[in-house]
């Protein structure tokens, strides 16, 4: 179907919303005034169109896009006699080459007067980001529901000539006694006349009378279907309800049915129709023959074939989608025959550097070689491959043997995969992560499933990639476990459910306690007290660990002030408080320290800050000094976990630190006896450099007093752990007795 061209002028286009919608009314009009049966001029046939330009204009740009206007639309031309199948054509050529033209972006003031809403925020709606994809692809939407509703209508305009045409005839009959020949007459008016197919056939299927415009549907011969039976018409995708119904309807069992049914024309193209056949009966009510109405809805069946392909198929790579798929996996599933299902989810990994990059053009072309060599392993008859979404695709196997045949499959994958791609000259490697689920059918949902793959599939990504993992239950909960709690993150902060413990520091010298680190709890509702190893680090992923790590120092050096005017003679002398990578990187990290000290009235001297040696191993000026200036105000600063970090002992010089705390594992060998040398020598050491450089020495883990004394021996300044106090609620801290210590 050709488009009417852009009108063109010699004079300067015209400016205004409203000529721009009377330029694409129009051309609207060009394109199907020729075809339509009316007896307005075309001036008057614009102005019928123009309305529905408006709400066609209004839906293109309204925030919540409804494509009921089109669908109004759509049947609004079927109102007014544009019937002619070229008419719905060359109105979807006009809209899609004319529509977001003339009404795209200068029309978005006009949307929002159509839509009520402010021009502004009308026009933040449709103006940001990729605009015009998002017009073009709700254009195309509007071209979809116009036709839908071109079809309803059109549909429902054809049922009541059915309905009028069944009417007269069943009145041509009960005539027939008081005035035959006029019956006669005007049915055979309205049988010739017919927009659709009519055929009059015995009780034995002999077609006896077909009207033109029947012959036509079948292809012009009219002897070709004179000489058919009724019987002859199989086709391979008829239901087994047509023909019973054929059988029910002439043995007089009942008076009409409608189905949808094919057939087969005589070039052998295919014939798609609404079919409605109804009995005759004579004066006596005895069945004489039946009638036939056909309504061809080929072109729509073809239609609606399209859109089913683009709306189950990945525009990209020509794969299943998410939708398709899920109905694959749901059936497979749903399976009561005892089969089994295996399913392999892909993720490819690395694909988001490729296309930060190289760019997404090159990103898209990789997908779309993805596809090709997926497809190439999953060709088995009960396999399939869709792709759900970005660079995510799943496999499929269903089957009686299914645990051999989807390793096979995620081998076969993974083999694919480990041959370069070559795009404008480079080689890029493919690696995926897969995880695989494989189980009966008729046990576990299509949701639970592709989480369950999901799961796994991250679960071999964290193990290096490049390899396939099977699903375990026990993983999976604690997968969904981390997950519930990462959710339930903020909320818990707001509702109070962090509380601090405290372990107390002691000076190995005499014993006293010279300070305590804060500890910070979760009390959660489900799963009960949690310590830090369980949500620390999804705070860290989620970056809730900002404001929770500034709510643990307000608590601790609040505490620590209480302690100071509470206990004057004895009390802890400073508190400890851990500091997470990303406090480290934030920037406020300074003056909220300093607003919490200066708020509580606590001396920066009573305030020692961890840092764990991981998260300045290689640590620059810019993120060193903030910890520069909180030790030149006086608070000391703490290397914890020292000596797992494998950093450089040289760097300690340029570091702001003023304690080192040995980890754990470096005092372990001493809980036997004798005590480990090399882990004696090692400590030795580390205390000789650390007290060269001035820095105390604390040590974590200290559980029997047979390390107290070795760590005395050795020269650390303080220890915590279990031999001393476990961690604690605050009011412990100066009651704890400490005789044992010395």
């Amino acid at each position: 179907m050709k488009v009417p061209s852009q009108p063109s002028g010699s004079g300067a286009e015209p400016d205004g919303l409203e000529d721009r919608l009377r330029r694409f009314v129009t051309i609207w009009s060009r394109a199907i005034f020729p075809v339509t049966a009316t007896s307005m001029t075309r001036a008057e046939f614009e102005q019928r169109l123009l309305p529905l330009a408006r709400e066609l204009r209004a839906a293109l740009h309204d925030r919540s896009f409804d494509t009921g206007a089109a669908h109004r639309a759509g049947a609004a031309l079927v109102g007014v006699h544009c019937t002619d199948p070229d008419a719905l054509s060359r109105t979807l050529g006009v809209i899609d080459a004319y529509l977001v033209l003339y009404c795209g972006e200068e029309g978005a003031s006009a949307g929002a007067a159509a839509t009520g809403r402010s021009t502004a925020s009308f026009t933040a709606t449709v103006t940001g980001g990729t605009a015009m994809e998002e017009l073009r692809a709700r254009c195309a939407r509007l071209q979809h529901a116009m036709a839908a509703g071109f079809a309803q209508a059109l549909r429902e305009r054809t049922r009541l000539e059915q309905e009028a045409i069944a009417r007269s005839a069943l009145n041509a009959r009960s005539a027939a006694e008081v005035a035959l020949h006029t019956t006669e007459s005007r049915f055979r008016a309205v049988f010739d006349g017919a927009a659709i197919g009519i055929g009059i056939a015995d009780l034995d299927g002999n077609i006896l009378e077909i009207n033109e415009t029947l012959t036509r549907m079948f292809g012009g011969l009219e002897q070709h279907v004179r000489s058919r039976n009724v019987s002859e018409w199989a086709h391979p995708e008829d239901g087994p309800h047509v023909w019973k119904l054929y059988g029910e309807l002439v043995r007089g069992e009942r008076d009409h049915y409608r189905v949808e049914k094919p057939y087969y024309r005589g070039d052998g193209t295919v014939l798609w129709t609404n079919l409605t056949v109804s009995l005759l009966r004579d004066a006596e009510g005895v069945p004489q023959y039946q009638l036939a109405l056909m309504e061809d809805t080929t072109e729509r069946r073809l239609l609606n074939l399209r859109l089913r392909y683009e709306a189950t198929h990945d525009a990209l790579t020509g794969l299943p989608n998410r939708t398709l798929f899920f109905e694959r996996l749901e059936k497979a599933l749903a399976s009561s025959d005892g089969g089994r299902f295996g399913l392999c989810y892909l993720d490819l990994d690395g694909f988001k550097a490729i296309n930060d990059s190289l760019g997404h053009s090159t990103g898209d072309r990789l997908l779309v070689e993805v596809a090709d060599r997926l497809q190439s392993c999953a060709t088995a008859p009960g396999e399939m491959v869709a792709r759900l979404g970005g660079d995510e695709f799943v496999a499929l196997t269903t089957g009686r043997n299914t645990e051999r045949e989807v390793v096979e499959l995620a081998n076969r994958i993974l083999t694919a995969l480990a041959t370069p791609v070559r795009i404008d000259g480079r080689e890029l490697t493919v690696r995926g992560s897969i995880g695989v689920v494989e189980g009966p059918a008729g046990e576990r949902t299509p949701a639970e499933v592709l989480r369950s793959a999901d799961i796994t599939m991250y679960r071999a990504k964290s193990a290096g990639g490049n390899r396939f993992e099977f699903a375990d239950a026990e993983a999976d909960a604690r997968a969904i476990t981390r997950h519930g709690l990462t959710t339930a993150l903020p909320a818990a902060l707001e509702r109070g459910e962090f509380f601090i413990e405290y372990q107390p520091l002691v000076h190995l010298g005499d014993g006293s306690v010279h300070g305590a680190e804060a500890l910070v709890r979760w009390c959660h509702p489900q799963h009960g007290v949690l310590g830090p190893d369980r949500f620390i680090p999804l705070a860290e992923n989620t970056g809730l660990i900002v404001p929770l790590g500034r709510w643990v120092l307000q608590e601790a050096v609040r505490q620590a002030r209480f302690w100071q005017a509470r206990h004057s003679d004895g009390g802890p002398l400073r508190i400890n408080v851990n500091l997470s990578p990303t406090q480290l990187h934030h920037p406020r990290l300074v003056a909220d320290t300093v607003d919490v000290l200066e708020r509580s009235g606590l001396e920066p001297g009573a305030l020692c800050l961890e840092v764990t040696e991981s998260a300045l191993i290689g640590a620059d000026d810019d993120l060193l000094k903030p910890l520069r200036q909180l030790a030149e105000m006086g608070v000391d600063i703490a290397l914890d976990d020292f000596g797992t970090g494998y950093s450089n002992l040289a760097n300690l010089r340029r570091l702001p630190v003023s304690v080192l705390k040995l980890d754990r594992s470096f005092t372990q060998g001493m809980q036997q006896h004798p005590a480990d040398p090399v882990d004696l020598k090692i400590v030795e050491g580390i205390v000789s450099l650390a007290h060269s450089l001035e820095l105390a020495v604390t040590v974590e883990g200290v559980e029997t007093g047979a390390q107290a004394q070795q760590l005395r021996e050795l020269g650390c300044d303080t220890a915590q752990g279990w031999y001393y106090a476990r961690p604690g609620a605050p009011d412990r801290i100066h009651s704890l007795l400490l005789a044992d210590a010395v």
